[in-house]
């Protein structure tokens, strides 16, 4: 059961950050523009934030192990056409179907865990599945380097697929299946329908803007559309018997607010991630392997870190931590801004990448804390999902809007000096964008949050084991409290 879901989890972590590395070299191949790569990451990032709450419903449902196999079927399928695809179009597309597939796969990968293993093996369960996930997240970009300079950057892809087999051979053999009896009610297509509509029509008049003129017709109702789509899915939501966005949850000020600075902290941290590997391999020459391991100290000092700063957070409370944590992260981000050519890895980047990561850390697990205590423990598979989800919008957001904001448009990162310039302005946006993350947290998050209560002797009800950031998640011992926990983007059914 753990070989499945590490496994099926895997390599949808591993395609959501892996791809970054390989955006040169597609762009090169394909002969495209910037807003061609932004579509190649955008286009997962917005199926998967529009579907992953109707993944995990689903999986309540009609069955955990059902969706969750059919999710590792249709992600590996999108990744053969990935692989295969002629053209940026092609390649985009099956993007976009990856990311319907991960956002199956992915809410069950936990929920099996959780539904299946006793109360008492579910803590060391999901702390091998941490530590493994963990360690899978972390060597990807190596692996995607090795592969793109090894053979080409079409096995990023192909490489999901004998994965995927082996994945749904175990499921089938050795995962029992689970749903939530108590699931009642329809799916909320509609409401992932609109979602993913206007979030598609806002990030293509952003990414399309630059070229087509931001006065010309077709940007222009894609941003005033989709802004009104996005206007009518909360309507369609308040009225909705069983929703798929609760809105009643956002009446908590520190969950508003929780969420509001992970929209501000995960904008600045996708955006930057889209833009680096760009900057160290056009500007500072780096080959796609060594630009992958450049990203290494992320994913370590998360797994290093994390449950400190949990600990930290519940003796001291969050507020502290979640304000300084996104202004130590802005200044990394500041510091990252100013790398260029000819620059030393170890006297330059290195340092400034071990302080956005300090700043990460501070932030992360706070802010999973932040966003359980604040909803019921009801709705704490729900609140986790809506924080995953608008960590992914924000992202989402960011990769479409930065680099024009800074005029990385076009053809411009084949020019290292023009793309220096932008990057180095895009950075100090996404900087200031932390440091607000930090001020709002200052204005809106409580001092501290109340301590969970030790699991009761006998059955106990469902826990939710995640956060949204795309690193290892991290699980203390069974009865530890909520500000230790943190974990990858699922939704704990």
């Amino acid at each position: 059961m753990l070989l499945a879901t590490i496994l099926g989890s895997a390599v949808a972590m591993i395609d959501g950050t892996v791809v970054n590395v390989a955006l040169p070299t597609i762009g090169r191949d394909f002969g495209v523009g910037v807003a061609a790569l932004q579509w190649t990451v955008t286009a997962y990032t917005l199926t998967l934030a529009a579907f992953i709450l109707v993944g995990g419903a689903l999986g309540d449902h009609y069955g955990r192990r059902r969706i969750f196999v059919i999710g590792v079927i249709w992600f590996a399928t999108a990744s053969l056409l990935s692989g295969i695809a002629p053209n940026a179009v092609a390649l985009i597309l099956a993007r976009a179907l990856q990311g319907v597939g991960g956002a199956l796969l992915t809410p069950g990968s936990l929920a099996i865990i959780q539904a299946t293993f006793r109360p008492e093996d579910r803590a060391p369960a999901i702390g091998l599945w941490s530590g493994l996930s963990g360690v899978a997240v972390a060597i990807g970009p190596f692996i995607g380097g090795y592969l793109i300079e090894a053979a080409s950057w079409r096995w990023i892809f192909l490489i999901n697929l004998p994965v995927a087999a082996a994945v749904v051979i175990v499921a089938q053999r050795h995962v029992p299946e689970s749903r939530d009896p108590t699931a009642t009610g329809r799916i909320d297509l509609v409401g992932a329908l609109l979602v993913a509509l206007g979030l598609g029509a806002v990030v293509f008049g952003l990414i399309e803007g630059p070229g087509l003129g931001w006065t010309s017709p077709a940007v222009l109702a894609s941003l005033i559309g989709g802004a009104a789509v996005l206007v009518a899915f909360v309507v369609v939501e308040r009225r909705r018997e069983h929703p798929m966005l609760p809105l009643g949850i956002f009446r908590s000020r520190q969950f508003s607010g929780a969420n509001a600075v992970t929209f501000l902290v995960y904008g600045a941290l996708g955006g930057s991630l889209f833009l680096i590997p760009l900057q160290l391999q056009q500007v500072l020459g780096y080959s796609p392997i060594q630009a992958g391991i450049s990203l290494l100290p992320v994913t370590i000092v998360m797994l290093v870190f994390s449950a400190r700063a949990g600990r930290l957070s519940q003796r001291i409370g969050p507020r502290l931590p979640m304000t300084l944590g996104p202004i130590i992260a802005g200044l990394g981000l500041g510091l990252l801004s100013t790398i260029g050519a000819g620059d030393a890895y170890l006297t330059t980047f290195l340092p400034a990448i071990l302080v956005f990561s300090s700043g990460l850390v501070l932030t992360v697990a706070p802010l999973t804390a932040a966003v359980l205590s604040a909803a019921p423990v009801a709705h704490a598979g729900i609140a986790s999902a809506v924080n995953n989800s608008v960590a992914r919008a924000a992202g989402l957001i960011a990769v479409a809007a930065l680099p024009v904001a800074a005029g990385i448009t076009g053809s411009t990162y084949l020019h290292p000096a023009a793309l220096s310039a932008g990057y180095r302005s895009a950075m100090l946006m996404a900087a200031v964008l932390c440091a607000a993350g930090g001020a709002l947290a200052l204005a809106t998050i409580p001092g501290s949050l109340p301590r969970m209560r030790r699991k009761p002797v006998g059955p106990a009800p469902e826990e939710c084991y995640n956060c949204a950031l795309d690193a290892t998640p991290l699980v203390a011992s069974a009865g530890e409290d909520a500000g230790e926990v943190a974990g990858d983007d699922a939704r704990a059914a």
